[in-house]
């Protein structure tokens, strides 16, 4: 996909990751860009910054009649949605213990808005025979994220859904990528890392933390290349093979680096 001219939508596109890709599509020459999020507020000021190009709207994700009616204002404004990014998610830095109010949070935010977008905006995309979906499904996805249960498997869902789109609608012109980052300077590893919570240590010490900005680089040459996995840290991939051909060996690796982050 080239960015240029594109009508992009992305929710929860206030701050972190969604901010940046802000920026650079509008950077990249998008026509329009909207970014959604639960703080319309802070939405408002992410447009601010980006300029003409870009629109704020407020959106719960987990309202899926809010979907729609963002996509249909959406085709109203522009005419289109050429790419939709479906970047909204929670973590609940906690295991089995995480009441159901926690783990449904997570389900709703993680998993089922993709799906709700992926409603909305199937039947235009397809009638015009091409459009693109990018779910931020975080390495998570595809490893393990140690001290979330809950976000763990929400994430695999996440690319599990992802995974299923593109099997099933490819042939028909949708393309969709899962973005799988690992750390992130973003609110959510800062907090958790300020919290002590095991997960984000972990995260901090299994290798490079990326600004968003660096992560809004590899989106650009992942969507040009129409990657599925789009991975801003490469060694997500080795990762990912060693825990298939090993998985025992790569579960006793993760225990160790746990023994020694509580020591």
């Amino acid at each position: 996909m080239n960015l240029t001219d594109r009508v992009v939508v992305i929710t929860g596109g206030a701050g972190g990751i969604g901010s940046a890709l802000a920026r650079r599509f509008a950077a990249e020459g998008a026509a329009a860009v909207v970014v959604a999020d639960l703080d319309a507020d802070a939405a408002r000021a992410v447009t601010d910054g980006v300029g003409p190009v870009a629109h704020a709207a407020a959106l719960d994700v987990t309202d899926e009649e809010q979907v729609r009616a963002l996509v249909v204002d959406t085709e109203r404004r522009y005419g289109r949605i050429d790419l939709f990014c479906a970047n909204a998610g929670v973590t609940t830095s906690g295991g089995v213990e995480v009441d159901d109010a926690g783990w449904d949070r997570a389900w709703r935010v993680n998993v089922l808005s993709h799906v709700y977008a992926a409603r909305a905006v199937l039947p235009a995309m397809l009638a015009r025979g091409g459009g693109y979906l990018l779910h931020t499904c975080s390495a998570a996805g595809v490893l393990t994220a140690v001290g979330d249960a809950a976000y763990t498997t929400t994430k695999h869902a996440a690319v599990g859904f992802a995974e299923w789109l593109s099997v099933t609608y490819r042939d028909q012109g949708l393309r969709v990528s899962a973005l799988c980052p690992q750390g992130v300077d973003t609110p959510m590893l800062a907090e958790g890392l300020a919290a002590g919570h095991l997960g984000a240590r972990v995260i901090a010490a299994s290798g490079a933390v990326l600004t968003p900005d660096q992560v809004a680089d590899s989106v650009v040459v992942g969507l040009a290349e129409e990657r599925f996995l789009i991975l801003p840290h490469p060694e997500v991939a080795a990762y990912a093979l060693r825990r298939a051909e090993d998985p025992d060996g790569w579960q006793a690796g993760l225990r160790k680096l746990v023994r020694r982050l509580r020591a």
